[in-house]
């Protein structure tokens, strides 16, 4: 329940009220990562000054080169011991090494260069009219696993999907006699619980791998990064959700806000939001455009990978998957092209795009947009450098690995309580990078050293990531779908939000962990070339 406070606004109670209050309490991410570095220094200096370390085994040793061992101080008998950031050599490189600290931060370059493609994808209007087109002409029966098909697919166009289809979904269920409450929790559900599944790799992996990678590489210098490593897991994801979304709308949601009697035309007076409004002919020739130009785009990569000269296979690696490790790692690149072309062509088509300048004029608001993100960027990678120079993550990730071993809990259930802990530190830390910059220089080394791979750790994490997304107020986009729904329902507050989201965060979670044990159970692989199991390097 909620109560009405001062100036209208709602005040939520019980669990709900003290996830609102005590997540407003805490600051920006950005300061939380400045406070746990100054944090950082001052336990670094402590555990340095009590001679603070762990000894290595033997298997962990034979994954690290000379170099690596001679930059974390590891003896010949093993030991890592803990540094102080107030040495004289963990200042100046502080200070020397700030631009190539923040420059080097593995995401940061991933996620500039997809965005580039995506901004230009997103502002000529393709993500947006691609997702109407998708949902307006399904049938009354199937509207709902359409628009959360649809909306777990415009993950890829990121504000778009909340900004476009959200509100269609409203209008499109009042249309046809549907509550469109109903509609708008569906696509929401989609868009944000459902933010990990999709079809295919996106923005999202390139920046959570790249921040897998900052990880991987304390305990496996030369470990690859691989954007596809959860391919298929995100796939079968997505339908999961698809019945989950559909079964709890239609028989939960829908039951309980009752029949709909306000009319189809109440809660919008955009005429994009109008479901009755066709596609100009420019649109659907700049969809078709588009969908040539993601065709050639496919076709050239299948073409560079297996045709003359193989520029993106190794010829000489040993076994398939090490002979792709090029394609793999060129998929940012590729996401680039991709979005890029397929933007130009819709874009010149419709008439939202007339000269190169207002390529490049797109290309510019997307780096914009980007803004914040720079900011957290630079707080992150600090936190993140200043934690391997300290030699605490290994070291944590040691005793806890040690700390798990001995419990005997099996690696399905370890994953499982994964899920859990990121989707309860969502409730309070809505950022994906922030949260994952904070935890993975700990649990993928962790995990590794239980021989569970990176790749494993990041679709478990990426699971509990986004099943709370709908349940917090500190979500972003939550006080938007809250206006959208008192456009139709005036009284519709913060609670009555949370309330309607709640079973489907539920759902989610639960059909995720499921999914998570079964998969890990399997053994199945979560991607091309990307297996549960972590397999060390051989010792040289």
């Amino acid at each position: 329940m909620a109560d009405q406070g001062s100036g209208g606004v709602e005040r939520a109670r019980g669990i709900l009220g003290f996830v609102e209050r005590a997540g407003n309490r805490l600051p920006d991410p950005a300061m939380i990562f400045l406070y746990l570095i100054i944090a950082l220094a001052l336990f670094s200096a402590v555990a340095a000054f009590l001679n603070y370390g762990v000894t290595l085994g033997p298997d962990v040793l034979a994954g690290m080169s000379d170099a690596q061992r001679a930059r974390f101080g590891i003896t010949d008998d093993g030991v890592i011991s803990a540094v102080s950031m107030f040495s004289a050599e963990n200042i100046q490189r502080l200070l020397v090494e700030m631009p190539a600290t923040f420059t080097h931060f593995h995401p940061l370059g991933y996620v500039l260069v997809v965005m580039l493609g995506a901004g230009v994808a997103e502002r000529a209007g393709l993500f947006g009219t691609a997702m109407r087109a998708g949902v307006r002409n399904a049938p009354k029966f199937l509207l709902t696993p359409v628009v959360a098909f649809i909306a777990m697919s415009g993950n890829h166009a990121a504000d778009a999907a909340y900004v476009v289809l959200i509100p269609l979904a409203g209008v499109l269920y009042a249309a046809v006699g549907r509550h469109p409450i109903a509609g708008i929790a569906a696509a929401f559900a989609g868009v944000s619980g459902g933010f990990s599944a999709n079809f295919a790799p996106g923005q999202l992996d390139a920046l959570l791998f790249g921040i897998t990678e900052a990880g991987a590489v304390i305990l496996q210098e030369d470990w690859q990064v691989n954007f596809a490593g959860n391919w298929y897991f995100i796939a079968v994801l997505m339908f999961i959700y698809l019945p989950v979304i559909w079964f709890v709308t239609d028989k939960i949601i829908e039951p309980r806000l009752g029949p709909w009697t306000g009319g189809a035309v109440a809660g919008s007076t955009d005429a994009d939001d109008d479901p009755d409004a066709p596609l100009t002919d420019g649109q659907k020739k700049g969809l078709r455009r588009a969908g040539i130009a993601v065709l050639l785009v496919a076709g050239l990569w299948v073409f560079i990978t297996i045709g003359p000269g193989t520029p993106l296979m190794d010829d000489d690696a040993d076994g398939l998957v090490s002979q792709l490790a090029p394609l793999f790692r060129s998929l940012v690149a590729g996401f680039l092209i991709l979005f890029l072309a397929a933007g130009v062509a819709y874009g010149t088509a419709a008439g939202t795009i007339r000269n190169h300048r207002d390529v490049v004029g797109m290309m510019s608001g997307a780096m914009a947009d980007l803004a914040y993100y720079l900011v957290l960027a630079f707080a992150a990678a600090h936190f993140v450098a200043m934690f391997n120079w300290s030699n605490l993550g290994l070291i944590f990730a040691v005793q806890g690995a040690d700390a798990i071993e001995s419990s005997g809990l099996p690696t399905p259930a370890l994953l499982a309580l994964l899920v859990i802990l990121a989707g309860t530190i969502n409730l309070f830390v809505g950022s994906a990078s922030a949260k994952w910059a904070l935890l993975a220089p700990i649990l993928v080394p962790m995990f590794m050293l239980l021989n569970v791979s990176p790749e494993a750790v990041t679709a478990a994490y990426r699971v509990g990531d986004s099943a709370t997304n709908i349940i917090t107020p500190l979500m972003v986009y939550f006080p938007l779908i809250l206006t959208f729904a008192q456009r139709w329902t005036p009284g519709f507050g913060l609670g009555s939000l949370t309330a309607t989201m709640l079973p489907y965060s539920i759902w989610l979670l639960v059909s995720g962990v499921l999914l998570t044990i079964g998969w890990v159970y399997l053994g199945l692989p979560l991607g091309p070339g990307a297996e549960v199991v972590y397999t060390p390097p051989a010792a040289p």
